[in-house]
């Protein structure tokens, strides 16, 4: 199936329309206090501060300030807010930018990516100083330019506490706000922490062993990675985070937690694949994306999905999408990003729920 035929095909009445195109890596989005939909983009890495990729020691990973946040206009228009972030990794798989909470009218907090190491932030030079990091973002600041400041070195509570008691590895990507702090999902770490109080360790998810043995993969009990990637406020007050399951991405193995701080996680929904975002629309019903309804390995057709308390498996709202990524849901309608990791052809698409 080529790219245009995923972007528009549908299991379902609920078909996708674009609105917004040309983006450059877009991951998670939200709607500022005014109404106004925005949206961070990892872009498109860079030619700098080259070193060994810590997926793959063949392969470089570069830095670049292609990194960006834009706001989505009147009729699909993109102005890009904020530009000249950290954008690092492989042209095929940048990190940096990834999901943005309003603040106020005209501030939010940011997540940037990292995908390593604090020493492998430090590798990249200058340019690289603020992957791994919150920061937040006064789109009114000194002389009405965009003003960013860090709040938090992500990175480096993973370096000081390393919840996961195994390699250091941080990539923050998911961003909830909790009282005058945050909550943020540690994809790298396997962690759900709170910047509160100089950083704290809500949550560890447990690896997952594989189901089934893998062609010329794991064997079938392998433990692959958490890889916690969203979390989300749920009506009840308790936390709710997504995973997208490590190699080898098996097909039904995502799990979503819900999580009372002081308790344990507890399974809320199971059999889901490779999930990347989680939202709640206004009656409390909750719906996820999965970047990949078979499994990476199968290709990077996803889907938007209903999630039920005690499912098993997915319930599609609108499949055959091409690299989804962020969720955001405004009234009946829920906005996806897609084409999430190419350069350029980033898109929003908008669909009715």
């Amino acid at each position: 199936m080529n790219a245009v035929a995923a972007q528009t095909s549908s299991y379902s009445p609920h078909a996708p329309k674009v609105v917004a195109s040309g983006l450059n890596s877009p991951r998670q989005l939200n709607f500022s206090p005014g109404g106004s939909l925005y949206v961070a983009e990892a872009g498109t890495t860079g030619t700098s501060g080259c070193q060994p990729s810590p997926l793959d020691p063949t392969v470089q990973a570069c830095v670049g300030l292609t990194g960006s946040v834009s706001r989505i206009g009147e009729e699909g228009h993109v102005t890009r807010v904020v530009t000249g972030l950290p954008s690092a990794g492989t042209p095929d798989e940048p990190l940096g930018p990834a999901d943005l909470v309003f603040t106020g009218d005209h501030t939010f907090a940011l997540t940037i990516g990292l995908g390593g190491s604090v020493a492998y932030r430090t590798g990249f030079g200058p340019e690289g100083a603020r992957l791994g990091t919150l920061v937040q973002v006064n789109l009114r600041g000194h002389h009405r330019s965009p003003r960013v400041t860090e709040i938090a070195d992500l990175a480096g509570y993973e370096a000081r506490v390393n919840p996961e008691p195994t390699d250091i590895d941080s990539d923050p990507t998911g961003l909830a706000r909790s009282g005058r702090g945050f909550v943020y999902a540690d994809a790298g770490g396997n962690a759900v922490n709170s910047t509160r109080h100089g950083g704290s360790t809500i949550a560890v998810l447990p690896a997952v062993p594989t189901m089934q043995d893998t062609p010329h993969g794991p064997p079938a009990g392998f433990p692959a990675d958490s890889v916690p990637t969203d979390v989300v406020k749920g009506p009840d007050g308790a936390w709710y985070v997504s995973q997208l399951v490590g190699f080898p991405f098996e097909k039904g193995s995502s799990t979503i937690w819900r999580i009372v701080p002081g308790h344990a996680p507890t399974a809320y929904a199971t059999g889901f694949t490779n999930v990347t975002s989680l939202a709640f629309d206004p009656r409390g019903h909750l719906y996820a994306v999965e970047i990949a309804a078979d499994g990476l390995l199968s290709g990077p057709i996803g889907a938007l999905v209903r999630v039920r308390a005690g499912a098993t498996s997915p319930e599609v709202v609108t499949g055959g999408l091409f690299a989804p990524y962020g969720l955001a849901i405004r009234g009946h309608h829920a906005y996806v990003t897609t084409h999430s990791t190419e350069a350029n052809a980033g898109s929003v698409v908008k669909i009715d729920l």
